[in-house]
């Protein structure tokens, strides 16, 4: 028998496979490496998608990377929901340098050991670098009540410098902050007597901060609370904190900085 002769493709036809092709490729990429999800007319990159913890790796003391059976880390109308039960965070699996970060947050009830009924706790750790730990070197956007916008220097190279000062492994008081209390004053729901930056317990906060080269700045509720240069740091992923105290996380949002 001869050899039945092969079908002609135009070109054309040709050019449409390859394109399917092409996008099947493209298509099989995107899952295995789903990017953030970023908004395309402003570039603004959603940390938090408001349904899972996509892009995010988990942390905690005693149970390690990824593993989370109490349920400490949960994702529920909208909004991460963080229990405190347990000392650890969620991390971003990338890195940023260069942006300004919003997010809103909210204090709930409850507060654990070893902090209970203590002022509440927490905080956003950035430019975070090394193994995951309780608490890898960072620099910390401190949420606390009665004090939120302090710098915390996490580490024992972590340096920045405010008014002149160079600091390393310190803490820089948030402007307008009063000294704190007697412990035993220092409880659950303690505002600022001088200066309060949060809104009434129950109420959202809204927290900007501008990590630019470095420098970095920090807003409460559109309220300057501190700022400082010559970091260290500059690069790294970006964590919230579970440290003994339940609070809610919502609209996680990253600006990358123009240069």
């Amino acid at each position: 028998m001869g050899q039945t002769p092969k079908k002609m493709v135009s070109p054309a036809i040709e050019r449409n496979m390859q394109f399917r092709a092409c996008l099947l490729t493209l298509n099989a990429l995107a899952l295995l490496h789903p990017l953030p999800a970023a908004d395309q007319k402003g570039g603004v990159i959603r940390l938090f998608n408001g349904k899972n913890l996509q892009g995010f790796d988990t942390f905690l003391e005693k149970q390690g990377e990824n593993k989370d059976p109490d349920k400490v880390f949960q994702v529920h109308n909208g909004m991460l929901h963080i229990s405190g039960a347990e000392y650890g965070y969620v991390i971003t699996k990338e890195e940023y340098s260069n942006y300004h970060l919003r997010a809103a947050f909210t204090w709930g009830e409850a507060t654990h050991p070893p902090r209970p009924g203590m002022a509440r706790d927490s905080g956003i750790l950035f430019h975070v670098a090394g193994p995951n730990q309780i608490w890898p070197t960072s620099i910390e956007f401190q949420m606390i009540e009665g004090g939120t916008g302090d710098i915390i220097l996490v580490g024992s190279t972590t340096t920045a410098a405010r008014d002149g000062i160079t600091k390393t492994r310190a803490r820089f008081d948030r402007r307008n902050k009063s000294p704190l209390p007697d412990r035993q004053l220092y409880v659950a729901g303690y505002r600022d007597p001088k200066m309060e930056y949060e809104n009434p317990h129950g109420q959202w906060n809204v927290l900007d901060l501008f990590a630019d080269g470095e420098s970095f700045k920090y807003l409460v509720n559109g309220k300057a609370a501190n700022e400082a240069t010559g970091s260290n740091l500059t690069r790294g992923k970006i964590l919230f904190q579970s440290e003994g105290a339940e609070v809610f996380f919502r609209n996680l949002e990253l600006q990358p900085l123009r240069k």
